[in-house]
């Protein structure tokens, strides 16, 4: 392996550290309000980089194996640049609205740049980390840090939400780091001892103690599930992506619960090897069908947009879980489509959110009306970003949906299917209901003023160009998944355990 293999392998994990320390030491100002997104980029290149590597010359490793790169690791770490890119490209123009009605300061703002930052490095760490131990501490550094980001405006409502974030997403990780002592327990009595490593565990998987396994399996699912944000430790979601800060949300919803379920999947590639497919894929139909019957229910009658856009969240980690339930390749790679397509989707309506937060000052379904007249370029990013979201083509999430439906009828779990494709046809129904009352909708006669519901809404070109790049690339990918084919193909077969 070459020396530039391995800086591409740790740049994901250094450049967003060093982009911290820029901000900590200079702060926020002219000179380094791109600094953030320039870490982004740097960050989708190397992965970009890593990934032509990896489908050329098969997976790498770097620290002496405790840093690997395969073809899902590698995946995961595009998903989190063009993600991480579109949030932190968008974030200047949130922050100069924030400062401009007197929410924050420039102090605050490289307090925020700082923890996106060291953010977007526990994420890398997760998805590269050669370890299982080490997944869970990065995993639990996300916590740690966004838990700050998601009480950042300091009001009741906000710390609130924030205390619940950590007090259930702490319970979900101490049930995850049972279940990571109860499989170490299982793989250090085998007859191949194994340790954590994801590679060894997979190889002593058929040697493992079932009962044993079994229980280290649940555990492990429910506990990153909570994470994913899966029913039924679900509730931190919708209040702290609603309480966060726009480009927050967008980064914990298109980024940060996908990383989490990525867990998930080599879980199950493990369970499926020691236990067999049965065990995992009862215990992921239960919960997808668990977390689309809960956002069906309580998106009908949504009054708040952001949670109505957290909710969603919810319905498409259900997706995931069906689609890895079915599992087998085609199924596997249609998951890891969605992962993307449901983070640029995200990603670009949880901005646009923010910027009608800002226009409007309020987060009410009911009192945002007459958007397409009053800032057509945000009510198309909104409108075109929901159609996205329920899976109209030409978007990739159409693509992936239509992957996941065709392997669940095909694998043995039609009725968890057949009802599942009822729930997604409520959500859409009502998410279209939402949206349309907020973009078409007839004002209602309030005071003048900057929030009032004929008042202009305006878009600067910073802050509509990344909602513009997001909608494109993921109607792009819905057309052609291009070179990303083959590197889906490799990492749908890692997470089957076929060469």
């Amino acid at each position: 392996m070459t020396v530039l293999t391995t800086l591409l392998m740790l740049a994901p994990l250094a450049v967003p550290l060093l982009g911290a320390l820029t901000y900590r030491t200079a702060g926020w100002r002219p000179a380094t309000v791109w600094v953030s997104a320039v870490s982004a980029a740097l960050v989708l290149a190397a992965a970009i980089a890593l990934a032509v590597t990896v489908v050329g010359h098969g997976p790498r490793t770097a620290l002496a194996g405790s840093v690997r790169a395969d073809a899902l690791s590698v995946f995961m770490l595009i998903v989190i640049g063009a993600v991480g890119l579109l949030a932190t490209a968008a974030t200047p123009a949130w922050l100069r609205g924030e400062i401009t009605a007197g929410r924050a300061t420039a102090r605050t703002a490289a307090r925020h740049s700082v923890l996106v930052q060291c953010f977007l490095a526990a994420m890398a760490l997760a998805v590269l980390a050669a370890n299982l131990g080490v997944v869970w501490v990065a995993i639990e550094a996300t916590t740690i840090v966004t838990a700050f980001l998601v009480g950042q405006r300091r009001t009741k409502a906000a710390v609130e939400a924030a205390w619940k974030y950590v007090v259930i997403c702490s319970t979900g990780i101490a049930l995850a780091l049972l279940g990571v002592l109860l499989l170490n327990y299982a793989a250090s009595h085998g007859p191949r001892p194994a340790g954590l490593d994801w590679v060894r565990l997979l190889a002593a998987a058929p040697h493992l103690d079932p009962g044993v396994t079994r229980v280290a399996v649940a555990l492990l699912i429910l506990g990153f599930g909570t994470k994913a944000g899966l029913a039924p430790l679900h509730a931190w979601l919708p209040d702290a992506h609603g309480e966060a800060p726009a480009p927050v949300s967008a980064l914990m919803s298109g980024v940060l619960l996908s990383v989490a379920f990525s867990v998930i999947l080599r879980v199950k590639v493990i369970a499926d090897a020691a236990l067999g497919v049965g065990f995992a894929r009862a215990l992921l139909a239960v919960l997808a069908v668990a977390s689309l019957l809960l956002a069906a229910s309580l998106l009908i009658r949504q009054r708040d947009y952001k949670r109505m856009l957290a909710y969603s969240s919810i319905e498409h980690m259900g997706l995931l879980a069906l689609g890895a339930a079915a599992g087998g390749p085609l199924a596997l790679a249609a998951v890891l489509l969605h992962v993307l397509g449901h983070g640029l989707a995200k990603g670009t309506l949880f901005l646009s959110a923010g910027h009608v937060l800002h226009a409007t000052r309020t987060s009410r379904i009911d009192q945002v009306r007459w958007l397409a007249a009053r800032g057509p370029v945000l009510a198309g990013c909104l409108g075109f970003g929901v159609l996205a979201l329920i899976g109209l083509p030409p978007f990739s999430i159409f693509a992936s949906e239509v992957g996941i439906v065709r392997a669940g009828f095909a694998t043995g779990i039609g009725w968890v299917t057949a009802l599942a494709l009822v729930f997604v046809l409520v959500i859409a129904a009502a998410l279209i209901g939402h949206t349309s009352r907020m973009v078409l909708g007839t004002p209602d006669p309030v005071p003048d003023g900057p929030g009032a519901a004929t008042a202009p809404v305006r878009l600067s070109i910073s802050g509509a160009v990344p909602l513009v790049a997001g909608l494109l690339a993921c109607a792009v990918l819905g057309v052609a998944a291009g070179p990303l084919a083959t590197l889906l193909h490799l990492a749908a077969h890692t997470l089957t355990g076929t060469p």
